[in-house]
């Protein structure tokens, strides 16, 4: 899929977020809510860090990179400890990539001081953007979570541990619907489920809100921002631009 996107004239590819280890996906774990005649407005999903091995995606990426060396190609890195992010960072960079972007904001961790809950805590994430360094030369992009009221204050405590960049928004906690025979949130899986991450074009009113507040914070001046969110058409991407 990176290939085919560079191929096309795409500028360059964020990875798939990796753990080192391989987490164990449920299926479905798909909802994407509609509104009326419209056959969805965003979409839920369960899923997690990549399911293939973690060295078979490092040779991946390693390839992605000898292929299309004047493309950018970053690496995303979610470690379950401190020891964890220096690790994968070191990995990272040996691979010849050009940036790494730290994910501090995925909903469906359930592991403490992992995903979304690293992005709300400005201690942990002094302590994983400072681990990430010690592995890595390479420009830092901190990946932040909606499902906080002020992103701009763990945004700071990114750059002032190291990051060069923020990017966001990753999935907003949600329960798009309701299955009324399991009396569960969508998508079932053997009769149970859970709160996950909803993203898609509802959630880009949410993601150019968050963008905002960082451009127009006096201590973010001058900092890259990343926008993600709901991006479909060129007037999307434009719209983020203003902001």
């Amino acid at each position: 899929m990176c290939a085919r996107f560079l191929d096309a004239g795409g500028a360059g590819v964020v990875y798939k977020t990796l753990t080192t280890t391989i987490p164990e996906e449920c299926s479905p774990r798909f909802d994407a809510p509609g509104k009326e005649a419209t056959a969805f407005i965003g979409f839920k999903n369960m899923e997690q860090t990549s399911d293939k091995p973690y060295q078979e995606n490092l040779d991946m990426m390693k390839k992605l990179k000898e292929n299309y060396p004047n493309k950018l190609i970053i690496g995303s890195i979610m470690g379950m400890d401190e020891d964890n992010w220096e690790e994968m960072a070191r990995d990272y960079t040996a691979l010849g990539l050009d940036m790494l972007e730290l994910n501090f904001s995925c909903p469906q961790m359930t592991y403490e001081g992992m995903g979304s809950d690293v992005g709300a805590s400005v201690e942990l994430i002094d302590t994983y953007v400072k681990a990430a360094r010690r592995g890595s030369h390479l420009p830092l992009i901190a990946k932040m979570t909606p499902n906080i009221e002020k992103m701009e204050i763990p945004a700071r405590a990114a750059i002032k541990a190291g990051a060069q960049a923020i990017s966001t928004i990753n999935t907003i906690k949600s329960i798009t619907a309701m299955d009324f025979d399991n009396f569960t949130c969508l998508p079932v899986i053997n009769g149970k489920s859970s709160i996950s991450g909803f993203s898609g074009k509802a959630s880009k009113p949410i993601a150019l809100r968050f963008i905002t507040n960082m451009a127009q914070d006096p201590e973010l001046q001058g900092i890259p921002l990343s926008g993600i969110g709901g991006i479909e058409t060129w007037e999307d991407a434009a719209e983020f631009l203003m902001v």
